[in-house]
């Protein structure tokens, strides 16, 4: 029996499983090095995760997470988990986790489209290109954090329609001066943003919404894939973002002149049935 476990800037999902049977799955919050030390990460794995998951010793671990795309966030992560399980464990980035749940052992580009946005050219087993997505604040087109973040500024700014920015308002119970506090101080303010962001799939009646977020997944292929030199490859997807606006997605890319071969809400499934074939 192995263990898996993709964690996002959202959550971590964890499946025992055993070849392709899932025996026992669970949901904790995201596990980013980047954000945690290593004793918060063993702190939040000891006490979020059902005690079943403690009780074997299994095959293997096999991590992937968001900021696992370090030597030194890895070993972090690595040393939390063998820790814990008393297990062997590999750590791979987020970015891997999607191109494998996407395409398992097939050639392709994987994206991420969630709280943040990622891509890569995927060769059935590691990643061989990578165009940076940067972040939040310089990059991660096409993300709920970069829509949500755009809002936002709208909203502030005066930009969006009246009639929106008051159901926003209403909708946060939250005022000018509180939205700018909590978007300043928030210790992941990336999730953060993203969150904010969710008010736009209520609104794609509205032009203002659908173009805000019709125009984020424009940038996504002008800043990102159009740098693949694999002109004639389908699109694959991942994430939030991708499948709660799945039309408005598949709208953008065909006007880009993309083609998409898949849109999931999870790399797990996939994950699952490359792990089962080793």
């Amino acid at each position: 029996m192995k263990l898996i476990a993709d964690s996002s800037n959202t959550r971590t999902e964890w499946v025992i499983v055993e070849g392709t049977e899932v025996l026992e799955r669970a949901f904790t919050t995201s596990l980013n090095p980047y954000f945690l030390s290593r004793r918060e990460i063993s702190h939040s794995i000891r006490l979020e995760l059902p005690e079943t998951f403690f009780k074997k010793r299994w095959e293997h671990v096999y991590f992937y997470g968001a900021g696992c795309n370090t030597k030194d966030k890895v070993k972090t992560m690595e040393q939390s988990l063998v820790a814990q399980f008393k297990t062997p464990s590999s750590v791979n980035s987020d970015l891997l986790g999607a191109a494998r749940g996407l395409l398992v052992r097939e050639p392709g580009l994987a994206c991420i489209l969630g709280t943040g946005s990622n891509s890569c050219f995927y060769d059935g087993e590691e990643i061989i290109k990578n165009v940076p997505p940067l972040g939040f604040i310089l990059g991660d087109e096409g993300s709920g954090s970069s829509l949500g973040k755009r809002l936002i500024a709208d909203v502030l700014k005066g930009i969006a329609p009246k009639e929106l920015s008051d159901a926003f308002f209403d909708k946060f119970s939250i005022t000018a001066n509180k939205l700018m506090d909590d978007v300043y101080s928030s210790p992941l303010p990336a999730r953060s943003l993203a969150g904010y962001s969710t008010f736009l799939a209520d609104h794609l009646d509205s032009e203002y919404a659908y173009k805000l977020v019709y125009d984020g997944f424009m940038d996504f292929f002008i800043r990102n894939i159009a740098f693949y030199d694999y002109p004639h490859e389908a699109v694959n997807f991942v994430g939030s973002t991708c499948t709660t606006y799945r039309a408005v997605l598949e709208k953008a890319a065909k006007d880009y002149g993309v083609s998409i071969a898949k849109i999931i809400p999870s790399s797990m499934p996939g994950l699952i049935q490359y792990h089962a074939t080793e």
